[in-house]
């Protein structure tokens, strides 16, 4: 740049080359970073690769996006690489700052634009406690903010006002992001929970509040009260103007897209332009461009014009916009700035209390709601989450002078400092409180049989709808003793979705509570679900269904299973098996990662566990005989509990087959295993051994007692000796029923299935289970494995000594 001056009291006159935007080649001997296309490209280039490489260092970790990405800034600015000699003069010479931050500041508008389409307005006039837990967790880390940064004010050389110093910084300790928090609650599989959705709703409040005191704020800056009185009074009839006027002719567009027409060119048009002219409204009156595409936003009803809208801009906005606005706030700043180091300290001490003035305001609020301990916590943790508006706040403020570089560059690192923090903590916190989680009483077993059965039904694709329903139909649902059906379709993530939780309502129309990516999420398969699974609903008496669309990975989907269990309090999970079955008979194995994820959920299930093979269960009223094959043991007796209820049903007839080792059995496993040398652990074995012989003896002897007069329950005891007997036995039935029960533990330590266990070519549905699904086993009978809850199991175990129970 060169200056010319006419004399001292006149203005400089810039002077630059008429061909400054784009050059003729390098082959004309010119430099193409001397222009402004080229070199804008170049640093979009440079910017976008940086964050990428970034996330993808900090992946392993857990971190959000948005720490990738201000930290890719930090890299690319003074900092760290601007220490080069000549990086920064060449790379991002001033006169190319200016271009950056005009695209970099549209690509915020339509950013902001886009966080007030996630919120749903309806939402925040619900309940009041949300409104108290966002008043909470911005009063309490605005006042630290005040309070203390009056301490610093006068050490870090900040020529302004004090008190615009102070709004800026109260609003900015005080906001929470919205986007950034969806995602974490996302990643952390807490999106769905009471926890996710309280933490989720607080900060739409908090967030829509926010842009009230950045308004506020940003009219403080002026120091000028009538400006401030005239600004804040055009804002409220700008707010009231778009309410009014605004928001019911996009009502009217929305109601065309609802009715299943498409949202053309025009009317998109129309709309986003109007995001760009709101904009320029709010910054002609004083409160800000970033604030007038908030209040826009919230302007277009949440649904899918929202979700329409969100799908044209969002790659575009997020992908290479955004990483602009970060690249802007790292070059601006620059921690070798910082020259008083002890108001460098007080400031980032500030921004620690200010966070844990959130945890100690969910901590006190959530006391009153009594949510528990850990959930208070993780809330606290959870609100402190920053994002990308903080960084705008902080960039407004710095460009108001409100900010020195130094405040600007301490606050933007504890911004990333407390995000860090929020993910290893807060795993911590979840995890602890899912380890105190209480599943006493909340298998088949113990329940009252006319109390309701809430079971998870996994689905991967439409084939398993058939079997899954005549499961349904066998477990008898009534009014009297109804099912909740919990049916989850598990999506596998690919793309550029986020993993989420989609819940449908009985319209067939999905909410998520990260919908702005819910237009990646392929929901075409579970509509089709969703209607087959109604259909029954409305015919069948006493089953209530809820549809779910889980999207994950296949390494941590049994997360997401576990958690829906869990939080709905479910007794049974019903999972697929991995193998279908061919049109010659045999088994096919449909997706390997599905025979780990049954593994998995078998491992970490909170509830009793059932693996369906399919061989032909198709619909409702496809079962008519079961048999259950029980050998003893905790998962033998939920197989008969569930049995015992499929028994009730008028078409069914129910088998039990209890297998009794035979006088040439009679060796206990622990003398084989053992010898003569007996040991404390010998006679905990036999302990163990003949405390489950007595449970096993009082439920067979409930489950007779039950249904003594019933002509459709037959019980037969089976003598055995060894395995080759036992095999021989069921190979006896086959062909005679429709559906095993089995549990998969049983006959795993008998005598009568010793050596089978080295056979299995699928461990996890145990010795009997692994035979009958073989395709050895000619027989076209479905086979149901059942894993009784580890709780319930240790909670049996303490019974023994107690009378037998009466029948139910």
């Amino acid at each position: 740049m060169d200056y010319h001056w006419r004399n001292a009291s006149t203005m400089p006159v810039l002077c630059y080359p008429t061909s400054m935007t784009t050059n003729f080649g390098i082959w004309k001997g010119e430099n193409p970073l001397d222009y402004t296309i080229p070199l804008f490209i170049l640093q979009l280039l440079i910017i976008v690769m940086t964050s990428r490489v970034v996330a993808i260092l900090l992946h392993p970790f857990g971190q959000p996006r948005y720490v990738s990405e201000i930290l890719g800034g930090f890299v690319l600015g003074p900092t760290v690489l601007g220490r080069i000699p000549g990086f920064l003069r060449t790379l991002f010479p001033y006169r190319s700052l200016p271009i950056l931050e005009v695209i970099a500041h549209i690509g915020i508008i339509y950013f902001v634009f886009i966080i007030g389409l996630e919120i749903d307005p309806s939402s925040l006039q619900r309940t009041g406690k949300y409104a108290i837990f966002a008043a909470a967790c911005v009063m309490f880390p605005f006042a630290v903010g005040a309070i203390s940064g009056k301490l610093v004010h006068t050490y870090l050389a900040i020529e302004t006002n004090k008190s615009s110093f102070l709004t800026f910084l109260g609003v900015t300790l005080s906001i929470t992001s919205f986007s950034v928090l969806a995602r974490t609650l996302t990643e952390h599989k807490l999106i769905n929970t009471n926890l996710g959705l309280t933490t989720l709703s607080t900060a739409m409040f908090i967030d829509s509040w926010a842009w009230i005191l950045l308004s506020m704020a940003f009219s403080l800056s002026s120091g000028n009260l009538p400006a401030i009185m005239w600004t804040m009074a055009s804002g409220m009839v700008f707010i009231l103007w778009s309410v009014k006027v605004v928001k019911p002719a996009v009502l009217w567009v929305s109601r065309r897209k609802q009715k299943g027409e498409v949202v053309g060119e025009l009317s998109a048009s129309v709309i986003l332009v109007g995001v760009m002219v709101w904009a320029l409204l709010a910054d002609a009156i004083g409160i800000n461009a970033v604030s007038g595409a908030f209040v826009y936003g919230l302007m277009i009803p949440y649904g899918p014009l929202g979700v329409a809208l969100i799908e044209r801009v969002d790659d575009f906005v997020e992908g290479l916009l955004l990483p602009l606005f970060f690249a802007i706030c790292g070059l601006r700043s620059n921690l070798y700035s910082v020259s008083n180091v002890w108001a460098a300290v007080a400031l980032a001490m500030v921004a620690l209390l200010s966070a844990a003035a959130k945890v100690a305001a969910c901590m006190s609020v959530g006391y009153l709601y009594d949510m528990p301990l850990n959930d208070r916590f993780a809330m606290g943790l959870l609100m402190s989450t920053k994002g990308v508006i903080e960084m705008v706040i902080l960039k407004i403020g710095r460009d108001m002078e409100v900010l020195s570089e130094q405040a600007y560059s301490i606050l933007v690192v504890m911004s990333v400092v407390v995000t860090i923090a929020v993910g290893p903590l807060l795993k911590l916190a979840t995890t602890s409180n899912r380890g105190q989680a209480s599943y006493q009483r909340r298998t088949i077993m113990w329940p009252d049989p006319n109390s309701e059965l809430r079971m998870l039904v996994c689905v991967h694709n439409t084939r398993n709808i058939p079997s899954m329903l005549g499961l349904l139909e066998a477990c008898c649902p009534t009014k009297r003793s109804p099912v909740f059906v919990f049916a989850l379709h598990l999506v596998e993530l690919t793309g550029r979705a986020s993993a989420m939780l989609v819940v449908h309502d009985t319209t067939g129309s999905a909410s998520s509570s990260d919908p702005q990516q819910l237009h990646k999420v392929p929901l075409g398969r579970s509509r089709h679900m969703i209607q087959a699974l109604e259909s029954y609903a409305q015919r069948a008496a006493g089953v209530t269904i809820q549809p779910l669309t889980a999207v994950s990975s296949y390494s941590t989907m049994h997360v997401d299973v576990c958690g829906v269990a869990e939080d709905n309090c479910v007794s049974l999970i019903v999972l697929p098996f991995h193998k279908q079955p061919t049109v010659d008979g045999d088994m096919q194995v449909i997706n390997p990662a599905i025979h780990s994820l049954n593994q998995s959920v078998l491992a970490n299930a909170p509830c009793s566990v059932a693996i369906l093979v399919d061989h032909g269960l198709s619909g409702p009223h496809a079962v008519h005989h079961v048999a259950v094959l029980f050998f003893g043991g905790p998962d033998d007796r939920e197989a008969l509990a569930l049995a015992s209820r499929m028994a009730e049903h008028p078409a069914v007839s129910l088998t039990v087959f209890r297998f009794i080792p035979g006088d040439d059995s009679a060796t206990l496993p622990s003398m084989r295993r053992y010898g003569s040398n007996y040991s404390d652990e010998v006679l905990t074995l036999e302990e163990d051994e003949e405390n489950e012989e007595q449970l096993d003896e009082a439920y067979i002897t409930e489950f007779r007692l039950k249904h003594v007069s019933d002509e459709t329950v037959v019980y037969t005891e089976k003598v055995s000796n060894n395995a080759e007997e036992t095999v021989a036995v069921i190979r006896s039935m086959e062909g005679i029923h429709d559906l095993y029960v089995v549990g998969k533990g049983g006959g795993s330590s008998s005598p009568l299935t010793e050596g089978l266990t080295e056979w299995c070519e699928c461990p996890e549905l145990g010795p009997i289970g692994d035979m009958l699904a073989s395709n050895d086993f000619n027989a076209n009978a479905s086979v149901l494995v059942v894993q009784q809850g580890m709780q319930e199991h240790e909670m049996a175990a303490g019974m023994v000594e107690e009378s037998p129970r009466k029948p139910r």
